[in-house]
């Protein structure tokens, strides 16, 4: 009997965290000088001891789904975590939406100093393309390379960084709703569609079904979205462990605002059905990804 999503996002956690764990040790990798013990410390405050791992997890079972199970996805795992951890310690500073709490602790900034979350963010950003460019990850310097591409893209100025972006502007001149689905789905999306593509990468996925789970991901990208808009709104900030409704604080339209909770619900319902209609041609091997995307809409924290 395979596993639940549940279980298995739990398994996945517990082992990317210990890979993260041994990746931010105090040694030295080759061609490392040192590792200043505090930028060491801000970094590991920023990706250890919490999050659920789903953007690992996304990636471990589109692997799973073409037959590979490795240490070199989670490695790509805990890649994917650094880069998401990087950006999450630049969007609380003061200088973009200023947070306090995260994930229920004090943000890198507050835990320690604005200068040294800044560098810990870049070394947790720096530290992502490492691990896709060892070997260790994948033995084909062409995968490797592939990966580094793509998270690239996905992170930077056309996805994630430009996002970011976007969503600053959003504060002066409000989008419409083409304007919101689009920073979403470079701020948030792009990076939750990477982990579903880097599986189909390192499962040596075929054309076809590499197209069928970069769309996969777009799709439970926007739900985890909405899914996140919709906390925002309904959610305490003991529940998410962060603070909610600063989008209408600050003037911020969501798709949320714009269509109210009862349709959003409805939409996310939709992408649930969505996902499943993609993943058809995998058959039950499936199953585990079907279960992710309702997961991701139907959330509480």
């Amino acid at each position: 009997m395979v596993p639940d999503f549940t279980t298995r996002l739990a398994e996945t956690a517990d082992a990317v965290e210990a890979l993260l764990d041994s990746l931010l040790s105090p040694e030295l990798r080759d061609g490392e000088i040192a590792r200043p013990a505090r930028l060491l410390a801000a970094m590991r405050h920023a990706v250890l001891g919490g999050g659920k791992r789903l953007r690992p997890a996304l990636i471990v079972e589109t692997s799973r789904l073409l037959g590979r199970e490795d240490d070199g996805v989670l490695r790509a795992g805990a890649a994917v975590e650094c880069l998401h951890g990087y950006s999450l310690v630049h969007d609380d500073l003061p200088a973009m939406d200023d947070d306090d709490l995260r994930r229920g602790r004090p943000t890198v900034h507050k835990a320690y100093d604005e200068a040294t979350a800044i560098l810990a963010g870049d070394a947790l950003q720096t530290l992502a393309f490492d691990i896709l460019a060892d070997p260790a990850t994948d033995p084909d310097p062409a995968i490797r390379a592939d990966l580094v591409l793509h998270l690239a893209r996905a992170s930077g100025l056309g996805g994630m960084a430009g996002g970011q972006m976007l969503d600053l502007d959003a504060e002066r001149v409000a989008p419409d709703e083409a304007g919101i689905r689009r920073l979403q789905a470079m701020k948030t999306g792009a990076l939750i569609r990477f982990s579903c593509e880097a599986g189909a990468i390192l499962g040596r996925a075929d054309a076809g079904e590499r197209a069928a789970l970069r769309r996969f991901g777009e799709i439970i990208g926007l739900a985890f979205q909405l899914a996140d808009d919709l906390l925002d709104v309904t959610a305490t900030p003991e529940a998410v462990g962060k603070a909610t409704a600063k989008d209408a604080a600050r003037g911020k339209g969501t798709l949320v605002s714009l269509h109210g909770i009862d349709a959003t619900r409805e939409r996310l319902a939709q992408l649930v059905g969505e996902a499943e209609a993609v993943l058809q041609p995998f058959g039950s091997r499936a199953e585990t990804l079907i279960e992710a995307a309702r997961f991701v809409a139907m959330r509480e924290n």
